[in-house]
């Protein structure tokens, strides 16, 4: 049976709200018409949808919402209109609305840092709720970022009296033996995506006063052994890269008053072969302790360039295929 084809409108206030909407060069009418067999078109202040019910239903919530946030001062991007697309295909893009309505933090310039997918809201939910918490899924979902944003308001907040960050010292390839200098310089490359996290919240002089001070801690996993971590927010980047071993002694680190949160990509492992994943065991093991969280990011929570999530789609496909 052939859907009868229908047609919907959705009034615009201004002419200044429809070229927020369509992008510059109408570059995001494009991307949505990429997306869709319906036709769109702008008449005087207002966007026409013609076509089948289901289309011109899943378009006409999808130009609300982005008119919503675009009447809210929010300043749309081609990520946001991907997934945006993304959602809508389930009707579930008036969520996006609840995203873009709290923010985290603020930047040192005092920008609002805000989640941008619905992964991101769970993962902020569940470090204030839960005591450990894993953040599972591909490179530039922001596990790692809003760990460390979430860790300075804590610290801010008086909910912990210092931030402790730390990574298992193996790299894609390299061996921290080959870089010069002393420790701290060895360690200080490696750890360069904790300082810009830190740096972007805080402000380059309020991260090395806190360094002085002993509020903020970076040091290597080896680092960890023997210690009981009181009062504090940890995290643990690049999980992946742990061993059994290492994931064990640094969720048993945990103290009074701290949080944990763990972060990794399960598809970039570094460690020999033959090792297994302190990661992948860790989520075998732990994942039916209801006091841990776990949340597993998906491609479309990608933040970073949209040539990002393709590069990891098409990864992904070629691993499968």
């Amino acid at each position: 049976m052939i859907e009868q084809a229908t047609t919907v409108k959705v009034a615009l206030k201004n002419t200044a709200e429809g070229l927020s909407l369509f992008g510059p060069q109408d570059k995001f009418l494009h991307l949505i018409e990429q997306e869709t067999e319906a036709t769109i078109f702008t008449r005087e202040e207002e966007i026409v949808i013609q076509g089948s019910a289901t289309d011109t239903a899943r378009l006409e919530q999808l130009f609300t919402v982005l008119l919503e946030l675009v009447r809210n001062q929010y300043v749309l991007t081609e990520r946001d209109v991907n997934y945006a697309l993304e959602l809508s295909k389930q009707m579930k893009t008036d969520q996006l609305l609840e995203l873009f309505k709290g923010e985290i933090a603020v930047t040192h310039k005092g920008k609002p840092i805000r989640v941008k997918t619905i992964g991101q809201k769970q993962y902020v939910n569940e470090i204030k709720k839960k005591d450990i918490v894993f953040g599972i899924g591909p490179a530039g979902t922001g596990k790692t970022y809003i760990a460390v944003v979430l860790a300075v308001a804590a610290l801010k907040e008086g909910k912990v009296k210092r931030i402790v960050l730390t990574r298992p010292a193996v790299e894609a390839g390299e061996s921290l033996g080959f870089l010069p200098g002393d420790l701290q310089e060895k360690v200080d490359p490696y750890l360069r995506p904790l300082y810009d996290a830190l740096n972007d919240v805080l402000g380059p002089e309020q991260v090395i006063k806190a360094l002085e001070r002993g509020l903020i801690e970076i040091a290597p996993l080896a680092y960890m052994r023997g210690r009981t971590l009181d009062d504090s927010f940890i995290i643990l980047d690049e999980a992946q890269n742990t061993t059994p071993e290492q994931m064990k002694m640094f969720l048993t680190r945990l103290g009074f008053g701290s949080k944990m949160v763990i972060t990794g990509d399960v598809t970039q492992i570094d460690l020999p072969r033959g090792k297994s994943s302190g990661l992948v065991e860790a989520r075998r093991i732990l994942n039916k302790i209801e006091e841990i969280g776990f949340i597993v990011f998906a491609d479309q929570d990608v933040v970073r360039h949209s040539l990002v999530q393709k590069i990891i789609v098409a990864y992904n496909e070629e691993k499968e295929g």
